[in-house]
């Protein structure tokens, strides 16, 4: 066999071996770059194990066939039985002339951008946006982009055309690569490589993915289970701003609080079919003065929005309607220098509401027999207080400044994340969380989701640091709650239930 060959069976023999361990994703980019010249194939194709289960358990494989009569290479997803089933297939790409040895960079990008569009298909409202593929030299992450694109592919693919015996072992696998922190990196850099609006529907594709396999999961154990966590979030630092972005099946949340009984078929299908999408923008400035420099952040957005996973029409088919589904009831962030500061500071005074009292006195009188006149007198005290819905406040723990928005009952004041309503709440047609999304009193934008801007939450939060500490790089840890609650809004029932995520990113800051 040519040296060529050889190399290539090495390589391979790396890649799977690194594919079984639950820490790395298989090297395809590696294995296609280092196979032999097409025209010393001894077959029409050649393989690679992507992922290798028990001796019991046949694998999965990705095949690359040439088709001579064409001149063009296909790829496959195969399960390896020992008649193999196909689970995908490429497009068929024409070879370069000048290349018809080898796979030239021309194909492995078209390749690469059929990963990307075959994960996008699984979005159920896809819209069409340009997929700008970089050129191949322009990236030096490009290689563990690839594969880690490939590798999201072969996970969705296993989700919905794998056979039930395979599928469970395999996703294991999968999911462990998926989450290790190589690839979870990887995927910020294809996110930012694929722009805003494509990366919200990748990240659709594959939580709708995802709330398949554990709905599943739930079926075959016939009771809710802790899932692998799948909340996807990244941290960007530019100059002046910080942004943090997430997203998160709701399924896949914590739930903090439910009652009983659990809800019926049709609004299960509704509460689970969405996902969390959330965006946190803080603005910082840093003001070097004469003995120390200050550091100041405000928030600039903060956006959550509950993303429907399925189309209008199958969620009016098979669950509840589009209006039932969880709303955000609390968000808690923390930021917190990971060197020492010398003070904190907030700008932002605890709500002291104004209570307009107003004493109201009433005379009555009447006949009393015989002939004798009753007089009743009787004082009534009314109060009124006025709050708004959602209600923000500041607090500082050691160097940890603390943000935190409560969704609050404007009937009752109480907290809607840590409380419930009451079942003769729940049949007043007039309750503020009855059509809280056409209301005009409603707490949240008319998607069902609640911005936080500026213009109304922009206190500052304020840091003094040694002058020592200018010039230098600064890392700052943001944690950050969000609490998701459904309550009923037009359909009947007395469900309730919170959910509950947690997140946590790195930011940083240059002192100068």
């Amino acid at each position: 066999m040519p040296k060529e060959s050889e190399k290539a069976q090495t390589s391979a023999s790396m890649a799977s071996s690194s594919s079984s361990s639950s820490s790395f994703f298989p090297d395809v980019w590696t294995w296609i770059q280092n196979l032999p010249a097409i025209t010393q194939w001894r077959k029409d194709s050649m393989s690679i194990c992507i992922c290798c289960l028990s001796s019991s358990q046949p694998s999965l494989k990705l095949s690359i066939s040439k088709n001579p009569q064409s001149s063009s290479l296909s790829f496959s997803i195969l399960a390896d039985y020992n008649l193999p089933i196909s689970l995908w297939t490429s497009k068929p790409f024409k070879l370069n002339s000048k290349f018809t040895n080898s796979i030239d960079e021309e194909t492995i990008s078209n390749l690469f951008g059929n990963f990307i569009e075959d994960v996008l298909n699984y979005c159920p409202n896809r819209t069409t946006s340009p997929l700008k593929i970089p050129q191949i030299d322009s990236s030096n992450n490009f290689k563990d982009i690839f594969n880690v694109s490939f590798l999201t592919l072969t996970f969705l693919i296993c989700i919905y055309e794998a056979p039930v015996h395979l599928r469970s072992e395999s996703l294991n696998v999968l999911k462990n690569q998926l989450a290790c922190p190589r690839s979870r990196e990887t995927t910020k850099l294809l996110a930012r490589l694929v722009g805003s609006s494509l990366e919200e529907q990748w990240m659709r594709s594959v939580n709708l993915a995802i709330t398949n396999w554990i709905v599943e999961l739930q079926a075959m154990l016939n009771h809710s289970i802790k899932t692998p966590s799948p909340l996807f979030s990244y941290g960007v630092s530019n100059v002046g701003l910080w942004k943090v972005q997430l997203y998160c099946p709701v399924i896949a949340m914590d739930v903090e609080k439910s009652t009983n009984p659990p809800p019926d078929e049709r609004l299960w299908f509704s509460l689970n079919y969405h996902q969390l999408e959330g965006v946190i923008q803080l603005n910082y400035k840093v003001i070097v003065r004469e003995k120390w420099v200050d550091v100041m952040v405000n928030v600039d957005n903060i956006r959550c929005d509950i993303i429907r996973l399925v189309t209008e029409t199958l969620m009016t088919e098979r669950g509840a309607g589009t209006s039932e589904k969880h709303f955000p009831s609390r968000i808690s962030l923390q930021l917190t220098p990971q060197t020492n500061v010398l003070t904190v500071s907030v700008t932002k005074s605890s709500d002291n509401p104004t209570r307009e009292i107003g004493l109201e006195k009433t005379l009555e009188g009447s006949f009393n027999p015989p002939n004798s006149l009753g007089l009743k007198i009787s004082a009534v005290e009314t109060m009124t207080t006025t709050l708004k819905p959602w209600k923000f406040e500041q607090s500082v723990y050691g160097d940890t400044a603390n943000l935190n928005w409560f969704l609050h009952d404007s009937v009752d004041g109480r907290e809607v994340f840590s409380s419930k309503p009451s079942k003769m709440a729940l049949i007043q047609p007039k309750a503020w969380f009855k059509n809280r999304y056409s209301s005009v009193y409603r707490p949240f934008t008319r998607q069902g989701g609640v911005v936080f801007a500026n213009d109304e939450y922009g206190e500052t939060v304020g840091w003094k640091v040694e002058r020592s500490e200018l010039g230098k790089v600064m890392e700052w840890e943001m944690r950050g709650w969000i609490w998701l609650t459904y309550w009923p809004n037009k359909h009947r029932s007395f469900y309730s239930e919170t959910r509950r995520l947690e997140f946590r990113e790195i930011l940083q800051l240059t002192l100068s």
